[in-house]
């Protein structure tokens, strides 16, 4: 299907799918992600298959789950032999290219990564492996000196964006852009005032799941209202930028056979059942946005419950784009015959237990999304938490235990196991995970740069390799 259209993938961080006009917020201006949806397909049950940002990334550039990939955690660094969507695409002839946070070369957070297999694929780079301090943009190209050009990060990321879409116009090979933008990831209050400006926090609409006042040590400071105006301002700022973009490829001439998709890493909590950030199975955690326009080969206007699941992203587009997706890529490809809308569940995990996830005591933990329910198991297989999404859309009601649905817990329990099995997930502590997947040193380093006081390092030595 359309071989050698070009590819345009633009994510955010940390941005929830419900947070769009389009998606049923009246409250956020989206009128470019709204466009968008307008003039391609919206797909209303995207879900991210580990909530959280490098596990997530690396779950989206190698349509592969955790469990091979083998970023369990934030900061491991991504093993160059997995084929990627920036190799799949070189190898198609492709001119590659990618802008923005990176946040799968290890640690430290502000290293280089060279040109060469590091950079899975893309020719041209101008990335920072992992920042978020939106008013001092940085990124490296293709030598070791930080570029810093001032400005709101965004910004000079949709400016390197445009003109790389200009050296393209008449160019022989099709391109692969990908933008990774770091809004509306915290820190919230990084946001242009004249978008800031735009919500009043008195007038905005809690979701009914929200408790403003739990003690949440992520939360101390933060005033919940000023928060989430601040989170749609960023969006809406974002929003401008995607509408840069699309103007961009009209006046290049290049809409027409470009392939456009618009998605998220994960989600945010924002007081939701009282937590922050992201890294649980809330809705609010895993539902990202996920709009895809392709003029005259996917439907204008259209939304669709088939589920998908980050690592559903790589094959689906390869599909789109007439690519043959490698072997070793283990997401499913919707646009394949067989892709029916009735696909039963995905899987969804956050295989450790580290960072944020310490802070608000949330445990390692997998879980299924259908269409309906979201059901998630702590270690052990111990049921954790239960919801029918339908009856329930804030899942205020954990049907865990409650005797009157055990039939139906019975057979997600079971649907589980099938996924654990399938992907032979061990599902063991994070200490033990670390050891089984042989990332004893990697976790050292890591924990060494973000707790260099107060980590796990001396208990995870200590277990064998395996």
């Amino acid at each position: 299907m359309a071989h050698g259209s070009n590819l345009l993938f633009v994510f955010a961080d940390q941005m929830r799918g419900m947070e769009m006009r389009c998606a049923g917020n009246p409250q956020v201006h989206t009128p470019n992600m709204d466009r968008l949806a307008r003039e391609g397909l919206r797909l209303t049950n995207a879900i991210a298959t580990t909530p959280v940002c490098g596990p997530n990334r690396a779950v989206l550039l190698t349509g592969s789950y955790p469990t091979t990939n083998t970023v369990l955690a934030n900061d491991l660094p991504l093993p160059v032999e997995l084929p990627t969507l920036g190799t799949v695409a070189r190898d198609q002839g492709y001119r590659t290219g990618y802008i923005g946070k990176w946040h799968l070369d290890g640690m430290p957070r502000n290293k280089f990564t060279p040109p060469g297999p590091r950079r899975f694929g893309w020719d041209y780079w101008a990335a920072y492996n992992c920042s978020h301090d939106y008013f001092h943009p940085r990124y490296y190209s293709d030598d070791p000196t930080v570029i810093e050009p001032g400005g709101y990060e965004p910004v000079v990321q949709t400016d390197l964006a445009i003109k790389f879409l200009k050296q393209q116009v008449g160019a022989p090979q099709p391109f692969c852009l990908t933008l990774s933008w770091g809004p509306p990831h915290d820190p919230y209050d990084q946001v242009p005032t004249a978008y800031r400006d735009q919500y009043d926090p008195h007038k905005i609409a809690l979701r009914p799941n929200v408790q403003p006042d739990a003690p949440n040590a992520l939360a101390r400071g933060l005033d919940c209202r000023r928060v989430t105006a601040d989170y749609y301002g960023a969006i809406t700022a974002l929003d401008h930028e995607l509408g840069r973009l699309l103007d961009a490829l009209d006046q290049l001439g290049l809409a027409e056979n470009t392939l456009v998709v618009f998605t998220s890493d994960h989600g945010d909590m924002l007081w939701s059942h009282g937590m922050m950030k992201k890294q649980t199975p809330y809705e609010e955690s895993i539902l990202v946005p996920f709009i895809a326009r392709f003029p005259g080969r996917l439907p204008a206007g259209k939304t669709s419950k088939k589920l998908l699941g980050t690592v559903d992203i790589a094959p689906t587009l390869a599909g789109w784009l007439g690519w043959k997706a490698p072997a070793q890529w283990e997401g499913r490809d919707l646009s394949a015959a067989s892709a029916h809308d009735d696909w039963e569940s995905v899987f969804i995990a956050n295989h450790c237990r580290y960072d944020e996830a310490v802070v608000q005591d949330i445990p390692e933990w997998r879980g299924v999304r259908t269409s309906r329910y979201i059901y998630a198991e702590t270690v052990g297989r111990q049921p954790w938490l239960f919801f029918d999404n339908m009856e329930d859309p804030f899942q205020m009601r954990n049907l865990v235990a409650d005797g009157i649905h055990q039939s139906l817990q019975d057979r997600l329990q079971r649907m589980l196991g099938e996924w654990l099995r399938r992907l032979n997930d061990p599902f063991l502590s994070t200490e033990k995970m670390i050891a089984y997947y042989g990332l004893n040193e990697s976790w050292r380093t890591r924990e060494l740069e973000m707790h260099p006081t107060k980590n796990k390092i001396e208990t995870i030595a200590a277990l064998p390799q395996q």
